[in-house]
């Protein structure tokens, strides 16, 4: 995803951009409306924030990946003739306000309490300098890793390096104008204490939250007391910062921001940061609000929680491009970020993957993978779904990729490790989200009398078929035992024979008493990759009460 280096274009692809309802060419269109009737600037400015109080999670990686598929999709509404640049900026000179509850030891980041982040020791230890510059070498590390086209920004060195000194200088001449904005978002209390300048202690090197005894526009300065002791600061140079509203805007109007994505959390102060940026002589830019990460129990993920999946986390069970279909899909619609929805977030990007060759120009780019790679998807041949590897583990209990392997190149000739490296990974990924999330929670029940004739049943249907029967005539077959038992008819569905349907009770109790899982992938395609002399095995077994004891 590098959101530059774009597929050719074509006129059947450019005229199915324009009309397009894709989401990220809805935002792509609106950055388009921004500059009508006017020029471009010399370099179209995408932007992305990031808060380093705590280790980098998959909703800060989600904004990278969702803005370089608005930047991508620009590109091609432009034809490719306007630069663009993603910004990943760091808030790194925000101050340690809580210690998160994540890190190694607690106790020995106390003393920096309420320093900027750039200035509190790593408690990670290593090479960083700071728990910021560690935090930000995480995060770049994944985007790296990722293949992002971005350039990194930190707070630190641009305020010290005199980036925002002039928007610094001109909020303090606007002071009052500010201060109109911000403090009917306040309450009392707070009112009475507020300014948008947070000096750094000359003293302690902490960021302060005292109220301004004099700002003077004139000569750039604010007065106001340190411990007691007066003291004056210049507002550039790095000596002072904003609080995070009126710095949201100030930083729009210094670098001329036209697109950045932040979730709902931050919709409410939207406004705020609009007012702030035009006070500034700035223009907002254009905005996209997504929806938030939730974690198993529904709540919002955090940094400083560790709650939801870490994005090392996510890459130990699946490839990276199922994580970017995840960030993808519904992107206004709250989702859950826990190791459940892993597996069919893999599933589901190699069947958008497969589909796409066989796509037109609006199908494509309604399609996922178009915007994951940049109008380049690759071509991928997976002939075994990763639900079907999982259950295909549980099965047969393989401890490594070779007991799978055997599995797969006699149920698929010619396919090889070396055939199939994508499948390959997908293999060991399979063992060890099995190994880790779903072998301890495996729940074998015994079979009543209903359940252990039915088992009998489906054992003798596949022993009566062909060797080499493939998945859909072993599909067959277990319909045809489950419409003979009153328990699994299905009487508002029809079968071909104008009988009643099967109920999806009969495979889930298949899984049930053989798997010991609740569900899996369809069972004609499990038991022919399994094999018909397995799957009956196994049923042997599970009837002699081996699986349940």
């Amino acid at each position: 995803m590098t959101g530059s280096n774009i597929a050719d274009l074509n006129p059947e692809m450019l005229a199915a951009a324009s009309e397009s309802k894709a989401w990220p060419f809805e935002e792509a269109k609106k950055i388009i409306e921004r500059y009508k009737g006017g020029d471009f600037p010399e370099t179209v400015l995408f932007e992305t924030g990031y808060g380093p109080s705590g280790l980098p999670h998959i909703g800060t990686f989600g904004e990278v990946a969702r803005t370089t598929m608005v930047r991508h999709a620009f590109h091609v509404l432009t034809e490719n003739k306007v630069k663009t640049k993603l910004l990943c900026f760091s808030d790194d000179m925000d101050g340690m306000r809580k210690i998160p509850d994540n890190v190694p030891d607690r106790a020995a980041l106390e003393p920096y309490l309420h320093m900027p982040l750039s200035s509190v020791p790593n408690p990670f230890g290593g090479d960083y300098a700071s728990f910021g510059d560690h935090n930000n070498a995480m995060l770049c590390r994944f985007l790296d890793t990722f293949g992002f086209d971005y350039e990194f920004a930190s707070a630190t060195q641009y305020y010290k390096a005199g980036r925002f000194d002039t928007m610094l200088v001109r909020a303090a001449e606007r002071y009052d104008q500010i201060m109109k904005v911000m403090l009917p978002t306040l309450g009392p209390e707070r009112q009475a204490t507020y300014s948008p300048f947070l000096p750094i202690s000359p003293r302690s090197g902490r960021v302060l939250y005292v109220p301004m005894k004099h700002v003077d526009p004139k000569a750039g300065t604010i007065t106001f007391d340190d411990e007691g002791t007066e003291t004056t600061l210049s507002v550039t140079g790095g000596k002072v910062k904003l609080q995070w509203k009126p710095d949201f805007g100030m930083r729009w109007a210094a670098l001329g921001v036209d697109f950045e994505m932040f979730g709902k959390d931050h919709q409410t102060n939207a406004v705020i940061y609009d007012r702030i940026c035009n006070i500034l002589g700035g223009r907002a830019p254009e905005h996209f609000v997504y929806e938030l990460f939730l974690d198993e129990n529904g709540q919002k993920i955090s940094k400083s929680k560790g709650n939801g999946l870490t994005i090392d986390e996510w890459l130990r069970y699946a490839p990276t491009e199922s994580l970017g279909l995840y960030m993808y899909q519904r992107p206004r619609q709250a989702k859950k970020l826990y190791f459940d929805v892993i597996p069919r977030a893999v599933d589901e990007y190699y069947t958008f993957l497969g589909a796409y060759p066989r796509q037109d120009w609006k199908e494509r780019l309604g399609n996922p993978v178009w915007h994951m790679h940049d109008g380049k998807p690759p071509v991928v041949d997976l002939p075994v779904p990763f639900s079907l590897l999982l259950n295909l583990v549980s099965a047969s209990n393989a401890q490594n990729k070779d007991v799978l392997w055997g599995f797969i190149s006699r149920h698929a000739s010619g396919v090889t490790p070396a055939t199939h490296p994508e499948l390959d990974q997908l293999v060991g990924f399979a063992i060890r989200y099995f190994d880790d999330f779903v072998k301890p929670t495996k729940t074998f029940r015994p079979a009543d009398d209903v359940e252990r004739a039915a088992l009998e049943a489906l054992a003798d249907a596949l022993g009566a078929l062909p060797a080499g029967a493939d998945g859909e005539a072993i599909q067959n077959a277990s319909l045809n035992v489950a419409r003979k038992i009153e328990r699994y008819q299905d009487h508002s569905k029809q079968s071909p024979e104008g009988g009643p349907g099967v109920s999806g009770a009969f495979f889930q109790m298949i899984y049930q008493v053989l798997i010991g899982q609740e569900r899996g992938p369809r069972f004609g395609s499990f038991a022919a990759l399994y094999g018909i002399a397995e799957t009956r095995a196994l049923i042997e077994r599970a009837l002699a009460g081996q699986l349940a004891a």
